[in-house]
């Protein structure tokens, strides 16, 4: 009897053994069938700086790795240290930060409400049968109840899903479902996609602290001055330039870790220009 061993995405071994010819032919067929992250434990999840859940894509290594080599300081930027914030950018700093703050909670109305909404801005001619249901793994969450997943940003990372979906569906659904371009047998899973592009904006722009420390930190606190939505625009934004980056580098699942840091790099650039007014200004906001 031989033994075949697939090596997945995370850190665990799956042992299959194979009896005869027809029964490796339909474990292969399942294999191919079935998305990619439907083979991962939807247990792995694990504290990460007391504030977020490592609810994201791959090994906890990945998430570190990526924020570590990039650091929140770029050279030169310590000449923009001392830049002073109006009152009106100093406002709608704190208001995102409140929302950075509330956790999700599956025991209030309005997240469960909330949770609805995406599902039926997602798939508005399937219903939903339970708010913990099998189905939600079609979106790509991790298990039966994706309030396991939210815990990793918290309540701001059902926001941005929502946001995207309502204000700039065809995008959205276009992602969700995969429909530009030649994709990877291994596709990145949708939903815990989107968690880990939450959490790389808030460290990218350095968000928990009182003021950012570093130029597109900075730079994006003016957009927030002039439209309280423009983090939720950006995250539109950064989540469709990080599925052209996929197509573009020709990625698998293995290389999220590199798309997501090559995403971040393009949107620091972006956010560095001297002429960003309004956030519908950044170049890659035609993505959407």
């Amino acid at each position: 009897m031989d033994c075949v061993c697939f090596i997945l995405p995370r850190p665990h071994f799956v042992v299959i053994q194979w009896a005869d010819e027809d029964e490796s032919n339909w474990h292969k067929k399942k294999f191919d069938e079935e998305p990619a992250w439907s083979h991962s434990p939807p247990h792995v999840i694990s504290q990460l700086a007391q504030c977020f859940t490592n609810a994201m894509v791959g090994p906890r290594a990945w998430i570190g790795g990526i924020f570590n080599r990039s650091g929140n300081k770029r050279p030169g930027s310590n000449k923009y240290l001392n830049y002073p914030l109006t009152p009106l950018q100093e406002q709608s700093l704190r208001r995102l930060q409140e929302r950075l703050g509330v956790p999700f909670d599956e025991t209030r109305l309005d997240h469960q409400e909330a949770l609805q909404d995406l599902w039926n801005a997602a798939y508005p001619n399937v219903k939903l049968r339970s708010l913990i249901s099998e189905q939600w793994k079609d979106m790509g969450w991790q298990g039966a109840n994706p309030s396991t997943d939210f815990r990793g940003c918290g309540f701001i990372s059902l926001e941005n899903l929502l946001y995207f979906a309502t204000r700039y569906p065809n995008c959205f659904h276009r992602l969700l479902f995969k429909q530009s371009g030649s994709r990877a047998n291994w596709e990145y899973p949708f939903a815990v996609a989107g968690i880990n592009v939450t959490f790389m904006l808030i460290q990218m722009l350095d968000l928990f602290s009182e003021k950012p420390k570093c130029l597109p930190g900075l730079n994006f606190v003016k957009l927030i001055g002039e439209d309280d939505e423009a983090f939720d625009v950006l995250y539109c934004i950064a989540f469709a330039m990080m599925d052209a980056q996929w197509l573009a580098m020709r990625a698998s699942y293995m290389d999220f870790n590199d798309v997501l840091q090559a995403t971040r790099t393009q949107l620091e650039r972006e956010l560095s220009l001297d002429d960003i007014q309004r956030i519908e200004e950044l170049p890659a906001f035609n993505l959407i």
